[in-house]
């Protein structure tokens, strides 16, 4: 099988198409005909060996992936070749791939490959730190950062499905118009000189409660202010540039939590939590209450400007790559 792979993680010129053998799925494993794989921040990282964990060598990228399934392992039920399936695994980059069934979830019919590789990550992302770490309650109010990309549609969405007010923090008119399609019920610039007094202005006298920061950018200690009484600030990523610190004594003026929100660690330490989410996750996708925003699709050859997509977080909603030329299938 065509797989992207690289044996050094200096550049993504390292990266090429070669041929490699087919996987085998083991007990509890399924191997998927890969059609589309979701491309976020992270996966460049990884790809780029700038992340905190580094991928062993040789690394075919790709964390989220959707497609039919090819072959099943020993000791796997409720599954059957031919179904259609996303999943959170590795080596994605490739013609096929091999998932553990625990990390698969069946695509509901009338869902695209696109958007289903594009839901797994974001999504829980979104809704482990918006229930588990932030406490969102029905009626509360919102502000995400980072608003027209993955993590932030993701967020937004989930944030309505919990009844909540959404504010979307974007840079540009376009970004802002699109976090507002996607569910966000007002929408704010992000210029620093008078973005506070905006921001009040927007609130209209309602207090904001949680913060989702996958930016953490020159606004960082701004939000951290506008926080009401017990607000949350989630800490979920460092697409702004240099890390941020925030005066320790505002959190006691606050009331206030500064939160990380880590999913790769939730996914290891909280297995059968993360399971109820991503069940829950898969119902929403099903129901309509979530409808992942699918940004650019790439070819399987162009992956360079894919993952240039997602290490620069210049475009609407999430990259995707599409395997097998059927990703909106």
């Amino acid at each position: 099988m065509r797989a992207i792979i690289a044996t050094k993680l200096d550049s993504l010129a390292d990266y090429a198409v070669v041929e490699v053998p087919v996987p085998q799925p083991g007990p509890g494993q399924v191997r998927i005909r890969v059609a589309a794989v979701g491309i976020g921040y992270v996966d460049a990282l990884v790809a780029l060996g700038r992340y905190q964990v580094k991928p062993p060598l040789p690394h075919i990228p790709g964390s989220e992936v959707s497609g039919a399934i090819d072959a099943i392992g020993a000791d796997v039920s409720g599954w059957q070749v031919g179904d259609r399936v996303l999943a959170m695994t590795m080596h994605g980059f490739a013609e096929l791939a091999l998932a553990p069934t625990a990390a698969c979830r069946r695509v509901p019919d009338g869902i695209g490959f696109a958007a289903a590789a594009a839901m797994p990550l974001n999504y829980l992302t979104a809704l482990h730190g918006l229930a588990d770490r932030g406490r969102l309650q029905s009626g509360e109010t919102l502000l995400v950062f980072g608003a027209a990309g993955g993590v932030g549609t993701a967020a937004i969405q989930v944030a309505k499905a919990m009844g909540a007010h959404v504010i979307a923090a974007a840079s540009t008119p376009e970004k802002r118009a699109f976090a507002v399609a996607q569910g966000a019920d007002q929408a704010i610039d992000t210029d620093a000189e008078g973005w506070r007094d905006r921001l009040k202005a927007l609130l209209a006298g309602r207090k904001l409660d949680v913060v989702v920061d996958p930016v953490c950018g020159p606004l960082f200690e701004a939000a951290f202010r506008s926080l009401g009484w017990g607000g949350r600030h989630l800490v979920i990523g460092f697409v702004g540039g240099p890390i941020p610190a925030l005066p320790s004594n505002l959190t006691l003026m606050k009331g206030a939590g500064l939160i990380g929100v880590d999913v790769r660690q939730f996914q290891l330490f909280e297995r059968m939590a993360a399971a109820a989410h991503l069940d829950t996750l898969a119902t929403w996708l099903g129901e309509g209450h979530i409808a992942p925003a699918v940004g650019e699709v790439f070819a399987f050859a162009d992956f360079g400007p894919a993952l240039t997509a997602a290490f620069g977080g210049k475009g609407l909603g999430k990259p995707v790559l599409d395997i097998a030329g059927n990703a909106m299938a």
